[in-house]
């Protein structure tokens, strides 16, 4: 998911609208945005879609006020229904507020029961409901305690923001998982997943949210409070390597920049003798720059993205993604006939999509499919809100190189380590790479089944 806020800004919904086009890669399966006025009155409309199908002129136009938040919803099968796009609205007698959020917890289910066997009842699927029944309890406390006692009692990689009629809340999970960051604009603030959001809003990047930090914005301005006093800077791998658009800078490093070393560490572990090279579009196309800036071999446009066309990793329904890849690439056939290439992608999951493209390549007259990955093998399911689903799903879970090789049917098959992932993060010294190499930066709980 992507989330969004503005507090302090003229037409606030206006500008939400704007920059959650910025985040749309994020989700595409449902959007909304939720408002308040001067006065403390509350508008909101949310719907499934992309958003220029769930808003209009006048949708935007009606959700009047200086302060919002809004979302876009990327689910998967088991976690959509409209009832769980966000953001969401609680009335309470401490005062309502509206709350939307990305990322998972590893403990919803130990606290759901819990919440539930005291009279709690949900109406959604989503970690965020749970974490606003946190802050409904011990309601003669200041909001701000509330919500730290809310995220100290829960576990995971998670990002919020949290709205009410006289301020915004930005929170971010001590491990630093997911990414938050502030923007400001004019004499207010805005907060974002990505960066990139931003830069169509007119706001002035500023830093990012710390891990185990909540961030006020209110009419007095900004102030920090650390909600924990364990922090980590883990930020996931997969925002680096898939998640993020290029433009984005995510804990001091810039996307595009972060890729492009991945392809080149990738050829020097990975070299392919080749006429071409061909990036998978488009979260692949800077990591195929830099295998062939660092190879020598041309990089060519030999596969073409077609316009209007979702992500197939994001889709919910693996019948949906097979269909989606071919609605979504064409081989440009004159520039692969008859060439040896290197077809670079970022990641592979299920090996459904790079089977697909391969075998695009092959019928527009390819000689040679090399596949090499800008990441390494994923091996493991993500807790955090990555949907690899169960093992069994993921190509390299029960796979050698070799076997997952022949299983896409490319002629060779190369992966870049997990010491080079790392490295070509220039500002994350430490990013979670749980689903390549098991290594889980945070407990995780018998029972994992759990809510976005």
């Amino acid at each position: 998911m992507g989330i969004l806020s503005v507090y302090g800004v003229k037409n606030a919904s206006t500008l939400i609208y704007y920059g959650l086009h910025n985040l749309q890669h994020r989700g595409q399966e449902g959007g909304g945005i939720a408002t308040f006025d001067a006065d403390g009155k509350s508008y909101r409309h949310r719907g499934p879609g992309l958003l220029n199908e769930v808003f209009d002129d006048d949708k935007v136009a009606s959700l009047k006020g200086d302060r919002g938040i809004g979302s876009v919803k990327y689910a998967n099968a088991s976690k959509g229904g409209p009832e769980n796009i966000e953001p969401l609205y609680f009335r309470h007698s401490g005062g309502d507020f509206v709350i939307a959020g990305e990322g998972e917890l590893v403990n919803y289910a130990q606290i759901a029961d819990y919440l539930e066997k005291h009279g709690t009842i949900f109406q959604t699927g989503t970690y965020t409901e749970l974490l606003a029944q946190l802050i409904k309890k011990n309601a003669n406390e200041a909001r701000i305690d509330r919500i730290v006692k809310a995220l100290n009692m829960v576990e995971g990689g998670f990002a919020v923001v949290i709205m009410t009629r006289s301020r915004v809340y930005a929170c971010r999970d001590k491990y630093g998982i997911k990414p938050l960051c502030i923007g400001k604009i004019g004499d207010g603030y805005a907060v974002a997943s990505e960066s990139c959001a931003f830069e169509i809003m007119g706001a002035e990047f500023i830093r990012d949210v710390k891990p185990g930090e909540v961030v006020t914005f209110d009419s007095n301005g900004m102030r920090s409070t650390l909600y924990s006093r364990f922090s980590r800077h883990r930020m996931c791998a997969m925002e680096y390597i898939y998640f993020a658009r290029p433009d984005s800078d995510i804990d001091g490093c810039n996307v595009h920049a972060y890729r492009k070393e991945a392809g080149r560490r990738l050829y020097r572990e990975c070299p392919a003798e080749a006429d071409i090279v061909v990036g998978v579009p488009e979260s692949s196309l800077s990591a195929a720059m830099g295998y062939s800036e660092e190879s020598g071999i041309p990089y060519e446009m030999g596969l073409v993205k077609h316009k209007y066309v979702g992500r197939t990793f994001i889709e919910p329904l693996q019948s949906m993604r097979e269909l989606g890849v071919k609605m979504k690439l064409s081989p440009v056939r004159s520039i692969v006939k008859g060439k040896r290439i290197v077809l670079v992608d970022d990641s592979i999951v299920r090996g459904t999509t790079s089977l697909k493209i391969v075998k695009l390549l092959r019928d527009a007259g390819a000689k040679e499919v090399h596949v090499r990955i800008a990441s390494p093998m994923m091996r493991f399911t993500c807790h955090y809100g990555v949907d690899t689903s169960t093992p069994e799903e993921l190509l390299c879970s029960h796979r050698t190189l070799e076997q997952a090789c022949e299983a896409i049917g490319a002629d060779s098959l190369g992966y870049l380590s997990p010491e080079s992932t790392r490295d070509s993060c220039f500002g994350c010294a430490d990013p979670c790479q749980a689903c390549f190499t098991g290594e889980y930066p945070t407990l995780l709980y018998d029972d994992t089944s759990t809510k976005e």
